[in-house]
């Protein structure tokens, strides 16, 4: 009997997220003798998951419109079904979707800015963890320093965009009735992370990027001074230095264990 329950439960679920017909009766006909409505469960099923995106994605939807993100969420929904219990973490792929659906996408900026907002609120619900103090370092003895490594806060996260996203998302962030100019083209690094409540971000300088993502990577101090001056920086160690600092100060650092 378990066994029967499980199998109708998972075909009840398949055909619900798939909108596909189920292989056996699983609901009753109608008092009037009219097949089950199982569409009624369908359509709830994908319109529940578009509130879902609209939710995760308020900017994206304000610069689309409800026509055009309506769009985006049948597509989106159909090209990457819920997989995950809480549906907080659905969505986590528009980027790459729009980026892969120029016909969904009326600019392709919009990927970008989709990269943007799902940063933002990774950063606000990453775990905890307590961050890495500039008097941490002062205390350590002149010959830890070379071989000396950080890890990223849970909350860091570094997006590399082609487009100037960041007035735009500043803009209808600040005011939903406002408009925009279209982003313009920009390569960059753009960095995301939370300071206690406060979820922050930056455009990182070129030169920054690179060392910042060594760091998170797990690259020694002798590695990025080295890196530092592979760049062209001028005073590389003073200009590491003041980075690292910058870094610490803004809470993006762990002390990377081992």
């Amino acid at each position: 009997m378990t066994d029967r329950l499980a199998a109708q439960q998972r075909e009840l679920v398949a055909a619900i997220v798939a909108a596909a017909q189920p292989a056996t009766a699983l609901l009753s006909p109608t008092h009037d003798g009219h097949p089950a409505r199982l569409f009624v469960y369908q359509e709830a099923h994908g319109a529940r998951l578009a509130d879902a995106l609209k939710s995760n994605y308020p900017i994206l939807h304000r610069v689309l419109g409800d026509d055009g993100f309506r769009d985006v969420a049948r597509g989106y929904v159909h090209a990457h079904p819920s997989r995950r219990p809480s549906i907080r973490w659905f969505g986590h792929a528009m980027g790459a979707f729009l980026r892969a659906q120029p016909d969904l996408c009326p600019h392709p900026a919009l990927a970008d800015l989709a990269a943007m907002e799902w940063a933002l609120r990774d950063a606000f619900d990453a775990a905890d963890a307590n961050p890495l103090l500039v008097d941490d370092l002062l205390r350590l003895p002149a010959d830890a320093w070379p071989g000396l490594r950080f890890a990223p806060h849970p909350s860091v996260a570094l997006l590399s965009l082609a487009w100037a996203i960041e007035p735009l998302w500043k803009t209808l962030t600040a005011d939903q009735e406002a408009s925009a100019d279209p982003p313009e083209a920009h390569a960059h690094v753009l960095l995301v992370w939370r300071q206690e409540m406060s979820t922050l971000w930056r455009t990182l300088d070129a030169d920054e990027a690179p060392l910042l993502r060594a760091c998170i990577d797990g690259s020694s101090f002798a590695d990025l001074g080295a890196l530092a001056g592979q760049l062209g920086i001028e005073a590389p160690a003073s200009r590491l230095a003041g980075l690292l600092r910058l870094w610490v100060q803004a809470g993006l650092l762990l002390a990377r264990a081992g």
